[in-house]
């Protein structure tokens, strides 16, 4: 039978899939059914043209509404409703294990009909959020005689703790399944919003809750976890933290063994925080990572001597190296002269700084929300953060501009963690076998055999020194 045949490589050009196959239409011949035919396959062909031409002015249209440029509260909510805003930080869970000791499944957790604190219900669809990362934290460790920290190879219960925090997460992303989605990449934190849920992923804020070990640290990464804080306020095994430069002591950055943590990581595909660390951390961390790093929740040095936060310098690299500075709400940290005079103002200066130093793609928005006692006038808890798009746009923000501070840099640097892990992998690396050099290793005082002849004398001691 002959036949009209329009090769869909045309097609291709317009947008389309590419592909070898034709589109079929009989010859017309004396039949009204195969006149019929013929009509009915050129209107379907003139509706495949129309729609490659039109879909694209279409989305335009809905995509890019006719909103007067100084409707800023319009503006918002157009923007946060097509772009998800992802906070980096909220400490909600440790709030949670703070009063409640994790037992959420009681009429005292009036998560869904409101809560005094920062976060709930109502007040996440009031501020239009649009994915978190949760915050698995557990404070540093202190010597309760003391008060001071306890040395990096004693015993705590610290590992224990984070995996309760990884746990209450986990069921209380499931309990309000209705609002939540949980995610472990950045493909489903897009799904997620697409279908109206606010995406929900893990961070631990602090080094020192890994225990000292990269095989601890590849679990916690199989429990979900997307980020880690590389120190908190207090140094552990891989580097130094801000807290310990401002007490006077020495910003000694990474340790060797952070050095092997920072390729762990990026093997993993795990985001590197560089939230509470030191300067010199920072600059070591930037230097050695193959991938984008993030501050989940800081600010910026040159606005506020405040260590914790990234000089210019550090924000300079940050951009080059892809990664982006999320910008938190704590008062004493933002106004350290007045911690009681901060407001939503001042913490649109610092999106402002970070924005013009290192460029709008690499800014983003941490607020710290449950984990400060006061927030600044303005942004007391996450219904504000409509307001807070509304005065970066006044000030002088694009839609486009605003689109990525709100969700899409922290979800790019994602998918590039993801893909540096890839690579990594592809290429043979195995997990990293390094050890902390300061560990002590016991074994119980069962005499195991041997498994090679030269072990008497070099395998772990028992509890009792024997060989």
């Amino acid at each position: 039978m002959s036949s009209l045949s329009f090769n869909h490589n045309y097609f291709g050009c317009l947008g389309g899939a590419t592909t070898n196959q034709a589109l079929v239409l009989s010859r017309p011949g004396t039949s009204s059914t195969s006149r019929r035919t013929l009509f009915w396959g050129l209107g379907t062909l003139g509706a495949i043209i129309a729609s490659v031409f039109l879909s694209p002015l279409m989305i335009n249209q809905q995509s890019s509404p006719e909103i007067d440029p100084t409707d800023y509260a319009a503006r918002t909510r157009h923007v946060l409703s097509t772009t998800p805003l992802i906070d980096g930080h909220n400490d909600l869970p440790y709030l949670i294990r703070t009063e409640l000791k994790h037992q959420i499944y009681n009429d005292r957790f009036t998560f869904n009909t409101g809560l005094l604190s920062n976060t709930d219900r109502e007040k996440l669809r009031s501020g239009m959020v649009g994915g978190q990362f949760w915050s698995a934290y557990i404070h540093c460790p202190k010597d309760a005689a003391t008060k001071n920290d306890v040395p990096l190879e004693d015993p705590t219960w610290t590992l224990r703790d984070t995996l309760e925090q990884i746990d209450i997460t986990k069921r209380f992303v499931a309990e309000y399944s209705d609002l939540f989605h949980y995610c472990t990449n950045s493909t489903c934190a897009r799904e997620a919003f697409a279908n109206g849920k606010i995406g929900s992923f893990i961070g631990i804020e602090g080094g020192h809750q890994v225990g000292n070990s990269l095989a601890s640290l590849r679990q916690l990464y199989d429990l979900g976890a997307r980020y880690i804080t590389t120190t908190h306020n207090c140094d552990n095994v891989f580097g130094t933290a801000a807290s310990t430069v401002s007490a006077g002591g020495e910003d000694r950055g990474l340790t060797a063994f952070g050095e092997e943590y920072v390729a762990e990581m990026n093997r993993l595909g795990m985001m590197i925080d560089l939230s509470h660390v030191s300067h010199e951390t920072m600059r070591d961390t930037l230097r050695l990572s193959q991938a984008p790093i993030i501050f989940s929740h800081t600010g910026a040095y040159a606005l506020s001597k405040v260590l914790r936060f990234a000089p210019d310098d550090v924000l300079r690299e940050t951009a080059e190296k892809g990664g982006v500075v999320m910008i938190t709400f704590i008062n004493r940290f933002l106004r350290p002269d007045s911690p009681d005079a901060a407001t939503i103002h001042d913490v649109v200066d610092h999106i402002w700084h970070v924005a013009q130093v290192a460029g709008w793609d690499h800014v983003g928005v941490g607020s710290d929300f449950d984990g400060t006692p006061v927030t600044p006038r303005g942004l007391e808890d996450v219904s504000k953060y409509p307001r807070l798009v509304e005065l970066l746009m006044e000030r002088g923000a694009t839609d486009d501009q605003i689109r990525k501070f709100a969700g899409d840099n922290i979800l790019r640097v994602w998918e590039e963690v993801e893909r540096v892990a890839e690579r990594i992998q592809a290429s043979g690396t195995r997990p990293n076998e390094a050890l902390w050099d300061g560990r002590t290793w016991v074994r119980s005082e069962m005499s195991p055999p041997t498994m090679f002849r030269d072990s008497i004398g070099k395998r772990i001691p028992s509890y009792l020194g024997q060989p």
